[in-house]
């Protein structure tokens, strides 16, 4: 082993490629996902258990700020893991894996996702 090797410990330092970039936020939206689920769940429970449940869930995420947020967050990292993991898909499949392919595709996520949380933004909001 060369002991004059450099090592950089310093992660700020490094500048990561783009489909590094995407498979990273993919990640982080699954574990934002996984979170949200309590949410959801609460959600989903109290608007099943009565119809005051049902008008408070209504109600909440009609006239509440943090909820109105809470909801498009979730839905945004919805979006986003659902491109990146049909992104993930085509690679598992052989469909661009060449870098030119990894590169187009991790634009191609970023592009379709912004337009889908765009388009979650309007609903929620």
């Amino acid at each position: 082993m060369n002991s004059k090797r450099p090592v950089n410990l310093d992660l700020s330092t490094i500048q990561f490629p783009l489909p590094a970039l995407t498979s990273i936020v993919h990640r982080i939206t699954g574990v934002i996902l996984f979170i949200g689920l309590i949410f959801g769940f609460w959600a989903l429970d109290a608007s099943l258990s009565s119809p005051e449940g049902f008008a408070a869930v209504k109600d909440a995420l009609a006239g509440n700020f943090l909820a109105k947020l809470i909801a498009w967050g979730l839905l945004s990292a919805l979006a986003y893991h659902f491109v990146a993991g049909i992104k993930h898909l085509l690679m598992d499949v052989d469909i661009g894996v060449t870098l030119e392919g990894g590169i187009k595709k991790a634009q191609i996520t970023v592009v379709a996702s912004a337009v889908l949380i765009i388009l979650a933004g309007v609903w929620v909001w």
